[in-house]
């Protein structure tokens, strides 16, 4: 009989295998997206994958030192506007590849003069086979309904796509350690179990971050809402400040999410703020006190790799704590036919 959360749990395994073999490509990956300097950057996607665009959007600006956009579909989808993008990159991020929106924009988009590039676990799919360059992930089949090693793998693929177009802050190293960090985190997953005790009765829950790792709050926020049914919601560090801090009282946790480097000590004012005012905060980050700790081993950005697999432990623990099996949460499919 299958236990709640067998198939995320083994899903999460997996990712230090893909990581591995993603950065054992990466000579080939990075050469096969090197191409002519582009006026500026569009990131198609949709669910998670929409904050792996985002992750994407830091990355390449900082890169490339040209704007980066992510992609308002339903302006192709349902009202027709015709793009201009000559000269521009166009990147769409799909885990299947079978979201018919994201293959219609990509599509579009590379009519409309943009070079494309597809992000995307199944190198034959509609999406692959629609843009110029496709990034296959190698991730294989989920098989839980929440994604966990396609999210990190696209991570991964997007810093590969951010080193063919420009200068990026890791190398060599980071990329060989960054498979055992991941392993060694999964190894260790008391710190989530005793964090989601801390969550016993809580029914929300803000997570916050800013810079590179803001993604990763958002992605955390969505994998405790569909693990655990949590009323979580992500958010920069910068906008939580404007209007939303005032939700923050009493018993409403927060997750505070960062990475040595430029951004940390702004989560952590904002964390420690809260904390002086009642509100209970876990923090995960890259430090020995934090109640969801990783070890700072590669450059900031990469961080977002460890950090969300901190998140995936915590959304799995808080899960199987309420007696709730995240691999198939009520209403939820694995390709969402948006259009």
């Amino acid at each position: 009989m299958k236990r709640p959360g067998e198939r995320m749990a083994g899903d999460m395994a997996a990712q230090p295998g893909v990581l591995r073999a993603l950065a054992e490509r990466r000579t080939e990956v990075v050469a096969s997206l090197r191409g002519p300097s582009s006026a500026g950057v569009v990131i198609v996607a949709r669910g998670s994958s929409d904050y792996a665009a985002i992750f994407g959007r830091y990355l390449l600006e900082a890169a490339t030192g040209r704007p980066v956009a992510l992609a308002a579909a339903s302006l192709q989808t349902l009202y027709g506007v015709e793009p201009r993008l000559e000269g521009w990159l166009a990147v769409g991020i799909s885990q299947s590849g079978r979201t018919p929106e994201i293959t219609t924009v990509l599509e579009r988009y590379r009519r409309a003069g943009a070079r494309t590039v597809a992000v995307t676990n199944e190198s034959d799919s509609p999406l692959a086979t629609a843009a110029s360059a496709c990034i296959a992930l190698g991730a294989g089949e989920e098989g839980a309904v929440p994604a966990t090693k396609t999210f990190t793998a696209q991570l991964a693929a997007v810093a590969l796509l951010a080193e063919a177009l420009g200068r990026v802050p890791w190398g060599d190293g980071d990329w060989a350690r960054l498979p055992g960090l991941v392993d060694e985190l999964l190894a260790d997953p008391a710190p989530a179990e005793r964090a989601a005790a801390a969550l016993d009765d809580a029914d929300e829950l803000v997570a916050v971050s800013r810079g590179y790792l803001m993604p990763v709050a958002l992605e955390a926020a969505l994998k405790l809402r569909e693990a655990s049914g949590i009323r979580a919601e992500g958010w920069s560090a910068a906008d939580f400040r404007h209007g939303p801090v005032t939700v923050a009282r009493g018993e409403l946790p927060l997750l505070a999410i960062s990475a040595s480097g430029p951004a940390a000590a702004d989560v952590e004012q904002l964390a420690a703020e809260l904390e002086r005012a009642g509100t209970p905060v876990l923090r995960l980050a890259d430090r020995a006190d934090a109640a969801l700790a990783y070890q700072r081993a590669v450059a900031e950005p990469l961080c977002a790799v460890p950090a969300t697999v901190r998140a995936q432990q915590l959304a799995l623990a808080v899960a199987c704590r309420r007696g709730l099996d995240p691999d198939e949460p009520p209403g939820l499919r694995k390709v969402t036919p948006t259009r």
